[in-house]
């Protein structure tokens, strides 16, 4: 019964060979589903490559306030979350995206989408072109993979994100693939 809210790990390219900070975002992401009364503040926008904690501390209070405005004491018009990854779908050479979280839409950082990847049955991942299709879609490809199965966005120790959703909350780091 009582409210868990928790912040993602940052986006960090440390010198530990062992850790793995997209894993550990993955299944923070994944918590969500099976923890009640759980949010979680995605702070994939404002890490800092060589800080394992970054230094935009209000950012993120503001993210883990609106989760206790929206989740605990139920404020119907304050968005606590960013977009979610919800489903794909494969069309001729290209992956359609879908997510959650983003009834207003999504948007990028103001510039063109960096962070997504893209493979066929090669499993090997190459940079892809994204443009956001239909308010809450995302179409990914790339000129080189014909047949994509899998994609990945900011699935990297450490990426700067540039996926939001209209309200300017980030998407969390994420793969279709389990490979």
């Amino acid at each position: 019964q009582l409210p868990f809210y928790f912040v993602q790990i940052a986006p960090f390219e440390g010198k530990d060979s062992t850790r793995s900070g997209k894993k550990l975002r993955e299944a923070q992401l994944k918590s969500l589903a099976t923890i009640k009364n759980c949010a979680m503040a995605v702070i994939m926008d404002i890490g800092e490559e060589k800080i394992i904690h970054p230094s935009h501390k209000k950012e993120v209070s503001d993210r883990l306030l609106n989760c206790a405005l929206a989740k605990t004491y139920h404020f119907k018009d304050v968005p606590y979350t960013g977009p979610v990854f919800k489903n794909m779908k494969i069309v001729n050479n290209k992956i359609c995206l879908s997510f959650d979280f983003a009834t207003n839409g999504l948007k990028s950082s103001g510039k063109e989408l960096l962070n997504f990847e893209i493979a066929d049955s090669s499993r090997v991942f190459v940079p892809a072109k994204a443009t956001i299709k239909n308010k809450n879609t995302i179409i990914v490809w790339s000129e080189g993979v014909t047949s994509p199965l899998a994609v990945r966005y900011a699935f990297k120790e450490y990426a700067t994100g540039d996926l939001f959703n209209a309200e300017g909350l980030p998407a969390s780091s994420f793969r279709t693939d389990n490979w």
